[in-house]
């Protein structure tokens, strides 16, 4: 155990030690509740809800990354270059003296760990995938006069979820509104789609824009 602090809590794998922990933390506060889900829910989707990081979201598509929330990947990421670097310092950082070469080495580890674990990372997230399909709605304008309950903390111009009972686990939808108007529990009913943002305009259940 002392071995195993001593590595985990030193240069260069405290780095990705206090990433994994930065993590780990976002998801404890997303499970009580503390965390807003939808402030960092985006997917690496081909569509107009993708996130827009230009060659690098292509990249991340051909190594299976498509179709998972972006904080999933990156604790999938951290996680595995950690496991990464934590071995390569037990297996050889220590075997070698102090010295240039051992601080040039120890320079590195970190960030070609992550990049390495990039691919392993779409490996592991790969059978996960379809938890995460969207549902897609093959005409929106369906769906417009339907009410919903918000589900996310709350509802803004930028972000917001509700969900619709549809009979079977419920339909999630991106949802749009001015800041303050609703929050999470409320009713209310979609009178727009908006196609640039694969989002819903709506207003309170019974009530006016």
């Amino acid at each position: 155990m002392d071995l195993f602090l001593d590595i985990a809590l030193s240069f260069p794998t405290v780095i990705l030690s206090l990433l994994l922990a930065l993590m780990l933390g976002y998801w404890l506060l997303a499970l009580l509740g503390l965390f807003d889900l939808d402030a960092m829910e985006t997917s690496l989707l081909p569509d107009g809800d993708a996130l827009e990081v230009g060659g690098i979201s292509g990249v991340l598509m051909k190594l299976g990354l498509d179709g998972v929330p972006l904080t999933l990947i990156l604790t999938t990421m951290t996680l595995l270059a950690w496991l990464g670097c934590y071995y390569v310092d037990y297996m050889l950082l220590r075997q070698w003296p102090e010295g240039l070469l051992r601080t040039a080495v120890s320079w590195l580890i970190v960030p070609t760990s992550l990049v390495a674990a990039t691919p392993f990372a779409g490996l592991v997230l790969q059978p996960l995938k379809p938890l995460f399909r969207k549902v897609q709605v093959t005409n929106e304008v369906s769906l417009l006069g339907r009410t919903a309950v918000v589900r996310s903390p709350a509802v803004d111009e930028v972000r917001g979820q509700a969900e619709i009972d549809d009979g079977g686990a419920g339909l999630i939808l991106q949802v749009r509104a001015p800041a303050g108007r609703f929050v999470r529990g409320d009713r209310v009913v979609l009178v727009e789609y908006v196609a640039a943002h694969n989002a819903y305009r709506v207003i309170a259940d019974g009530g006016d824009a």
